[in-house]
């Protein structure tokens, strides 16, 4: 069965949503799962791979902090490649979504039906 169009966006921001995050303020996986979980309806099990990439790729780091009610806590935090992937992923987003909304609100004449559009091009070849 085929994904529907809300999964692959989710899938999509999903990167950008934790850079977003984490911008604000450190925090750890669970937090930014929960986080994500109330606003965007994303799954726990999804974060914990990201962040493990993200992490490789240079766009955040972790410490550890001790925690009353239990193990230490991994936070996260953003490098600056991470702020400069924030930057640049921030700039697609909003060109993605002027573009989308452009092209579900233009007032665009409806394309003549294919005869007319036929004999329209007959007719001007005659003229000439």
């Amino acid at each position: 069965m085929p994904e529907t169009i809300e999964i692959q966006l989710k899938k999509g921001v999903l990167t950008l949503c934790v850079l977003a995050l984490l911008n604000r303020r450190d925090s750890y996986a669970y937090e930014i799962a929960s986080t994500l979980s109330d606003a965007i309806d994303m799954g726990e099990g999804t974060i914990y791979p990201l962040m493990r990439r993200m992490q490789s790729d240079g766009q955040v780091e972790t410490y550890l902090v001790e925690s009353s009610s239990g193990p230490s806590r991994k936070y996260y935090r953003l490098t600056d490649a991470g702020r400069r992937a924030l930057e640049a992923q921030t700039t697609e987003w909003r060109a993605f979504v002027t573009a989308v909304e452009d092209v579900m609100n233009a007032d665009a004449d409806p394309a003549p039906p294919p005869a007319v559009a036929k004999n329209a091009k007959s007719e001007r070849g005659a003229k000439q």
